[in-house]
């Protein structure tokens, strides 16, 4: 018994390894297409056809994110404020997103 629940750990380890793996390919498709917006103009269309294609369905699939047409738009919404993941995902940009909601309010 105690072979299978180790087994079973490691593999729930493994597998949360390879969603954040797939989740990084994510987060490097969306600074493309940011990338390609700033120079080109077209990122959001960029990650649009990316997430449509069925690379992108099984990259999102893979990171543990349903590839609908809402995410897709949402996807294409964050490419579009032009904000690089690793800026979008700091502490500081986080706190200031949340007091300009606040003056806002």
């Amino acid at each position: 018994m105690s072979d299978f629940v180790d087994g079973t750990a490691f593999n729930h380890e493994q597998g949360n390894r390879a969603r954040k793996l797939f989740a990084a390919v994510v987060l490097a498709a969306l600074d493309d297409a940011i990338a390609d917006d700033k120079k080109y103009g077209n990122g959001p269309e960029q990650i649009a056809r990316w997430a449509r294609s069925r690379d992108g369905r099984e990259v999102l699939s893979c990171a543990g994110i349903d590839p609908n047409e809402r995410v897709v738009s949402g996807l294409m919404e964050f490419v579009s404020k032009g904000v690089r993941t690793s800026v979008a995902l700091s502490r500081e940009e986080s706190e200031r997103r949340h007091a300009a909601q606040a003056e806002a309010a």
